[in-house]
């Protein structure tokens, strides 16, 4: 073998032509023994990766061929809000503004030449302008949460009305003061509920009564929803109830302002007026169903039935959505198109496939209008409203272009709903359901003799109805499930059977009656269609409870924290892209789901507190043992459906001693003598009470013996901190102390402690007491509230006051 040859052969791999030139000719003789079996195997590996990089470029550019690329506009305005709420601090907003003009600056020069810097420019700049429009949101809401709970005598008025049950009515207030104690940073608008009340007030009114007022809770657990997030921008700063009714103090028709303000105004007065007519019509859920679809007033139908239509994934239907605007601009839209080219010189003179649209329009208007501009309204309007302006200029409207619209202008008007799980549920299944319209219209379609048959018709047309019910549930259920997980921690199992029962009731029963009801109203003519619209959702409820009684939930917990972006990424990719690349969101979300189902992960803490420090938990493997016999259920079902846990141990109840009573207007204090015999009692009930499960004396404190063999002590009155300091190494109490731990050097969560960290959970490692807490810094507008001190009417955080100053 030449000198030559050899060099030959070492062209074909970079490792060779080293080693040739180290070696000089001398590698002739030894070289090719050893590298040729190595050569083919690493000129597979070079030509495959070469191959897959060629492949993935080629396919990338026939994505950007087909615009689907645009596609992902929504999606990077959506991160860069996200990213702005989710982070630790606000980002100065001068710097995003700076970056955001170099940006676009940079995306002009760009120009069409260089697609790939243009394109990667472009991202980059949706992003940016993502977190600059959630900055905006925030500065103008500036929502002043009330800091802690507090009774006072409030004084306000009635901007809106929901009923809540026979007897109960919900309140959204203008707060216009406050006495006895005066807050001193009273919010703004305030949602109250009023209880035994024989009539409702009506809206202006200005109602007076002593109340009972919390700020809105935070995350039941670490890592889960944010409640004060989701208040801080509906511009609620307060929730509560008034002891009794409360007394009318004047009443003003219509409020003084501008013309928007006169307007809104009005349309609240008719839609509580709209809703009470439905409700005279129909009684109990029936007429409180009706109302919610209406009027998206859903508070006055029982908790049975809610919790019924939720359990058989029946409850999208209540809430004004996609689902409702589709169906009411859909039965308007053929009506009208349907009644108009009945004159055939209408038909063949003017263009009625428009002008049907543009009557479709104008109904989910006026729909959107009456239904108090929900979140959900909102969306699936701005989205119906796209699709039917796309066939004035007659275009497609169904189309995934017109969905990114929708999410652009959704994003850019309101872009907190970004983290909502009504936003993404609805952009989910709507996503997933227009992309399956387009691989159905591009599927090849096959002559078939057999359905052209008279007889086979009608059956072929029900088949397509019911099938394409199955499809639709089918492929909305699938969309949603991971953002259900997400959220709610469960599953529902028969959500397809109980969609297939009750969508062509809703469909061909309460829809187009309920929409003729409306046309009649103002005639006085409705009575009889809601009767017939009352009849088929009767039939939805039954279902919904059928379907409920076969125990279709499926408790999934809560799940690591990087599976649910990872997994969206993966959804995207599939439902966005139209090249055989969208089968890498495929495998992303199969490895995804595959990782988080076999490898195991994070342990359930070992002990959960709530934020007032009222409620404690000792989490036993399929167990949750609570310091109540009746825990607070807004929190504690959150713990089950997060946890994956449903039983629930009761505290044993200490018997043969009983607490001691503080007089009336003191504070309950010890004696030596006292605190002697309460650490006794204590010791006692740990030694004889079972472990890991609390023993209490009613109205005083519950204690028990953890798996790492140390005490807690939750107790409800500061009298009793010495001796629980004393005998246990962890105490719980909601009483708000000035101080922080224990002389004994034991764990000490307070009242005061917890409000600024939010939920707690401990877990016991080798190391010691792990602590995770629901919040790490108070910087963020929509958490303030939890570090302002009423008695100095300051923030006990420096920073926090001037950024106070100039937020709020």
């Amino acid at each position: 073998m030449t000198v030559f040859e050899t060099r030959e052969r070492q062209t074909q791999s970079i490792d060779q032509k080293m080693d040739f030139i180290a070696a000089g000719p001398r590698a002739v003789v030894t070289q090719p023994a050893r590298t040729q079996a190595a050569v083919p195997f690493r000129r597979r590996l070079l030509t495959g990766t070469k191959r897959y990089i060629e492949l993935s470029a080629r396919m990338m550019s026939e994505e950007a061929g087909h615009g689907r690329l645009v596609l992902f506009s929504p999606v990077f305005l959506g991160a860069g809000a996200a990213t702005w709420f989710l982070t630790a601090a606000d980002f100065p907003a001068m710097s995003l503004l700076l970056c955001l003009l170099v940006l676009v600056i940079a995306v002009i020069l760009s120009g069409h030449a260089r697609p790939k810097l243009r394109a990667t420019l472009l991202a980059v700049l949706l992003f940016v302008s993502g977190m600059l429009s959630a900055q905006v949101e925030t500065w103008l809401d500036r929502t002043l949460i009330l800091d802690s709970a507090v009774t006072t005598t409030v004084t306000g008025r009635i901007e809106r009305r929901e009923g809540d049950g026979p007897g109960r009515w919900r309140y959204i207030l203008g707060v216009s003061g406050t006495s006895a104690p005066e807050v001193k940073r009273p919010p703004e608008r305030i949602s109250v509920l009023v209880r035994g009340a024989k009539q409702a007030f009506e809206l202006g009114d200005v109602i007076e009564g002593r109340a009972r007022l919390t700020p809105r809770a935070g995350p039941a657990l670490p890592q889960l929803h944010d409640f004060a997030f989701s208040s801080y921008y509906d511009g609620i700063g307060a929730n509560g109830f008034f002891f009794g009714a409360p007394k009318k103090v004047a009443s003003q028709p219509m409020q003084e302002g501008s013309v928007g303000e006169i307007m809104l105004e009005w349309l609240f007065r008719l839609r509580s007026g709209i809703g009470d007519r439905i409700r005279s019509i129909l009684p109990g859920d029936t007429g409180a169903f009706a109302a919610s679809l209406v009027t998206d007033e859903r508070r006055a139908i029982s908790d049975e039935t809610t919790e019924a239509l939720r359990q058989s994934g029946l409850a999208h239907i209540v809430a004004i959505s996609g689902l409702n605007m589709a169906l009411s601009a859909g039965i308007f839209y053929v009506g009208l198109r349907v009644f108009l080219s009945l004159f055939s010189g209408v038909a063949q003179a003017w263009p009625i496939k428009k002008i049907a649209a543009a009557g479709a329009l104008a109904a989910v208007t006026a729909y959107y209008l009456i239904s108090g501009f929900a979140v959900s309204a909102e969306r699936a309007f701005i989205m119906m409203a796209i699709m039917l302006i796309a066939v004035f200029f007659d275009r497609p409207s169904i189309s995934l272009r017109n969905v990114a619209l929708s999410a652009l202008v959704i994003l850019g008007v309101s872009p907190s709903e970004v983290l909502g799980p009504s936003f993404q549920m609805s952009f989910a299944a709507t996503l997933a359901l227009v992309a399956g319209y387009d691989l159905w219209k591009g599927r090849p379609i096959r002559d078939n003799a057999f359905a052209k048959l008279p007889v086979m018709k009608p059956i072929f047309m029900v088949g397509g109805f019911f099938g394409g019910i199955f499809l639709t549930s089918l492929i909305g259920g699938f969309s949603t499930a991971l953002f259900s997980i997400e959220h709610f921690h469960r599953l529902t199992a028969y959500g397809l059977p109980a969609n297939l029962a009750a969508m062509p009731v809703i469909s061909f029963i309460v829809m187009p009656f309920g929409m003729m009801a409306m046309l009649l109203m103002p005639f006085g003519l409705d009575g009889p269609f809601w009767q017939v619209a009352g009849f088929g959702l009767d039939l939805v409820i039954k279902i919904a409870k059928t379907v409920s009684n076969w125990g279709g939930n499926i408790d999934v917990g809560r799940l690591p924290a990087w599976y649910f972006p990872t997994a969206v990424f993966g959804f995207l990719l599939l439902t966005l892209l139209k090249t055989r690349l969208r089968h890498a969101g495929t495998a992303i979300v199969a490895a995804s789901t595959l990782t988080v189902a076999l490898l195991p992960d994070r342990s359930a803490p070992d002990v959960a507190i709530a934020e007032d420090g009222g409620l404690v938990a000792i989490v036993n493997g399929e167990v949750i043992a609570s310091n109540r016999e009746k825990p607070p259920s807004f929190i504690f079902q959150q713990w089950q459906r997060a946890l994956a846990i449903e039983e629930h141990q009761k505290p044993i109840i200490v018997e043969g001693v009983e607490a001691p009573v503080a007089r009336e207007g003191k504070r309950l204090k010890f004696s030596s003598e006292q605190q002697d015999e309460a650490r006794e009692v204590m010791i006692q009930a740990v030694a004889t009470g079972p472990p890991l499960r609390f023993s209490c004396l009613k109205d005083a404190w519950c204690t028990a013996s953890l798996k790492n063999g140390k005490q807690l002590t939750v107790i409800n009155n500061a009298a009793y901190l010495g001796p629980a300091c004393d005998t246990a190494d962890i105490v719980v109490t909601p009483v708000r102390l000035r101080f922080d731990h224990c002389r004994s050097g034991a764990m000490l969560f307070t009242g005061e402690t917890l409000r600024k960290t939010g939920s707690v959970e401990l877990r016991f490692t080798e190391k010691g007491i792990e602590i995770a807490t629901a919040f790490d810094t108070l910087l963020r507008p929509w958490m303030r509230h939890r570090a302002y001190d009423w008695r100095s009417d300051t923030f006990t955080d420096a920073s926090l006051s001037s950024i106070s100053d100039s937020g709020e």
